[in-house]
């Protein structure tokens, strides 16, 4: 093995090694997450899902415009509370 090839070995390695470092800092903050950012998280995971279930809800059926309008506007004051 020349030494062009123990150069290109060597840079190999170490990017398959930063690679791996960084995709293992990943997994660890992310499960490093506290308690309450998880807790919150999921939550607002929850609360968009109602969302667009509701919006899905709305848009597939053949409501009068002001039913659409009381929708939309009783959506909107659940995004302020």
């Amino acid at each position: 093995m020349g030494l062009f090839e123990l150069i290109v070995a060597l840079v190999f390695i170490g990017a398959v090694a930063k690679v791996m470092q960084a995709r293992y800092d990943a997994q660890r903050s992310v499960s490093s997450l506290p308690d309450v950012d998880a807790l919150r998280l999921r939550e607002e995971i929850t609360l968009l899902k109602d969302r667009i279930a509701v919006l899905e809800r709305v848009v597939t059926e053949n409501n009068h415009s002001l039913e659409l309008d009381r929708e939309i506007e009783r959506l909107r004051h659940n995004d302020r509370v």
